[in-house]
């Protein structure tokens, strides 16, 4: 058995725009930018959680990208992304027989990122 422990992840998303991904996660979600260079790479955070972008011309490999957020307040998360018309209209919140709550937004890029919680058992 491996003794190493894995202690965090960071997605990695495809934008087409640089700029425009760190505005919108900024906007939506309260992402706060640390570098951004056009054309070349993007690097947020937000709480203990980063989530970095690279450079992609070709938006079919945004497009079927995604990644997953394990959020406290997913309800309330919900309710500010339906309000801002980000959430996907497949993935609207519900809970889930695997034992969470999620749903889903799709930025400008076309990238699914989920937000669930771990519901108790």
């Amino acid at each position: 058995m491996p003794t190493e422990t894995f202690l965090s992840a960071t997605p990695v998303l495809a934008s087409l725009d640089i700029h425009r991904s760190v505005e919108f996660y900024a906007r939506n979600l309260g992402f706060v930018a640390r570098h951004v260079e056009q054309g070349v790479y993007g690097v947020m955070t937000r709480d203990e959680v980063g989530l970095h972008f690279w450079a992609c011309s070709d938006r079919n490999i945004a497009e079927n990208t995604s990644c997953r957020f394990r959020v406290s307040e997913v309800e309330a998360l919900y309710q500010r992304c339906l309000q801002a018309n980000i959430v996907h209209p497949n993935a609207k919140l519900e809970s889930k027989p695997w034992g969470t709550t999620e749903f889903a937004i799709t930025d400008p890029d076309g990238n699914l990122v989920w937000f669930s919680r771990v519901d108790a058992a």
